[in-house]
């Protein structure tokens, strides 16, 4: 079956199909599940394949006939079919914008954003291809030559979520294959469809068939059969700290590499010389913005007693003000959870911070008169005089939802951001260079962030996280590529010849 013959189409209710082998194809178990626009879930985004493991050896199968012919392709070469494809992902932003916010609820900003993202990392790591990939060493004996080289490492299994439907896969799959990898790619089951336009993209750019393979369905069945398949050397995870465990369980059975970036608990520091308006501009869109379904979202506001009634006026009246809604329409601020599940898991953690004795200060319900009975809608809730050893200050929510704690010092304030078991990002606000330097050191944190938002990582920096965040691993940045490869050391030595 030729691509061309059988691209998916973008209209509403459509049937798509797997990626394999650069064609697409229909699950052997013939069974598809379909995908909503949370904002109104009585509209079917699309169908999407039930795969199988049958599936996914074939996939497997179609990925090791390719790479090795992939990664004998020159470097540069690789790195051309990436530039080729931020151009067309260039030419295609406003559909895939319009395309994503269908499909995962948050606003067109935002999505346009995602997919701005992709356009970045295609071009960054496709001048990956021209740098260097090892280095030359002195060597400590005479006579002798000593270097790296990278190499792939064959096959790499991908599973992404669905709050960042292209963003994701993309700073994943691009580094991936610049190194010369072949990958197998299973996107959350919320937001398929990004990522089949991704692979029908690349396509498009050049990338041969077979080195990229895109499949969909449940991650119980999918994800398990994935992650401890004998044909894969690599997974690259991102999800929820409970899954990553699992995952790193089932890798370390056969040894197999795994990266994961994982949950946070986002601490925003306001200390008493801060800038008030900046940090409650920065907390509303850190805590809000994509719906508070971000692994770096603003999820806790520790905040000097000496201005946590005027900062917390002003972020209960930003809040108020947030219009809430379907995300195609320009004039909404926050669109729906993805999905009416976690509305309910949402709902949930509201219950437990008042039974906590934390003080609701605004929302705490979901949206559901007439405008919003057939969405996944949320409204921002703020709680406060919230300790750090209550569940709303400790466990991840993932949704519009902010605990504020208030604190009497610059110590106890870093005591309380480094007090939970994640170590994603923080931010903090303050104007005293000394503190500055001293909260460098003294934050537990992968990513730091001074008079700005948890969020806005960029994609020439190393992204991940500490503790229960990650496992030490770091996406994006220059040594993206080196995630995805093999160090080899090179001893060459050149005596002189026996007479």
């Amino acid at each position: 079956m030729s691509m061309s013959s059988t691209l998916p189409s973008t209209e509403q209710g459509q049937t798509y199909q797997n990626f394999i082998a650069g064609e697409w194809r229909n699950s052997k178990s013939g069974t598809t599940f379909n995908s909503t626009n949370p904002a109104n879930t009585d509209e079917i985004v699309g169908y999407f394949q039930k795969s199988s493991t049958a599936d996914l050896d074939e996939a497997v199968a179609a990925a090791h006939q390719a790479q090795p012919a992939w990664a004998a392709t020159p470097a540069p070469e690789r790195g051309e079919v990436l530039q080729r494809t931020a151009f067309l992902l260039e030419q295609r932003r406003e559909e895939l914008a319009a395309l994503m916010t269908r499909e995962m609820g948050k606003v067109l900003k935002e999505t346009r954003g995602d997919v701005q993202t992709a356009i970045d990392v295609a071009k960054f790591i496709a001048g990956e291809g021209r740098r260097a990939e090892g280095e030359t060493i002195p060597s400590g004996l005479r006579n002798k030559f000593c270097m790296t080289i990278r190499q792939p490492l064959g096959i790499v299994g991908i599973i992404t979520p669905w709050n960042f439907p292209m963003a994701i896969p993309a700073w994943k799959t691009f580094p991936a294959l610049l190194a010369g990898n072949a990958v197998i790619l299973k996107p959350a089951s919320d937001t398929p469809l990004l990522s089949l336009k991704m692979a029908e993209i690349l396509h498009e750019a050049g990338l041969p068939a077979g080195v990229l393979n895109v499949i969909t369905g449940p991650g119980g069945v999918l994800g398990d059969a994935l992650v401890s398949h004998k044909g894969v050397n690599m997974i690259s995870l991102t999800g929820s700290t409970e899954v990553g465990r699992h995952v790193a369980e089932i890798c370390g059975r056969d040894l197999r590499r795994c990266t994961l970036e994982l949950g946070g608990k986002n601490a925003v520091i306001v200390l008493e010389d801060a800038d008030l308006d900046l940090a409650v501009e920065s907390v509303a869109w850190g805590a809000f913005g994509t719906t508070g379904q971000r692994c770096t979202a603003t999820s806790r506001v520790i905040v000097h007693k000496a201005v946590q009634q005027a900062f917390t006026d002003r972020l209960v009246a930003a809040a108020e003000k947030l219009n809430v809604g379907n995300g195609l329409d320009p004039k909404i601020d926050m669109g729906p959870l993805v999905n009416k599940g976690r509305v309910k898991a949402v709902h949930e953690y509201t219950q437990v911070g008042q039974q906590e004795g934390a003080r609701l200060l605004t929302g705490g319900d979901a949206l559901n008169n007439d405008e919003y009975s057939n969405g996944a809608f949320y409204k921002p809730t703020i709680f406060t005089n919230v300790s750090p050893t209550m569940r709303i200050a400790r466990e991840e929510v993932f949704g519009p939802f902010v605990s504020i704690l208030p604190v009497t010092s610059y110590e106890e304030a870093v005591q309380v951001a480094n007090a939970t078991e994640y170590g994603l990002s923080t931010s903090i606000f303050t104007n005293d260079l000394h503190v500055t330097f001293r909260a460098m050191r003294d934050i537990e944190s992968g990513l730091v962030y001074f008079n700005a938002p948890t969020t806005g990582a960029e994609i020439h920096m190393p992204f991940g996280g500490m503790k229960a965040s990650g496992n030490g691993h770091r996406e994006l940045g220059s040594h993206a590529v080196e995630e995805f490869s093999e160090t080899k050391s090179i001893f060459l030595a050149y005596p002189p010849a026996h007479k």
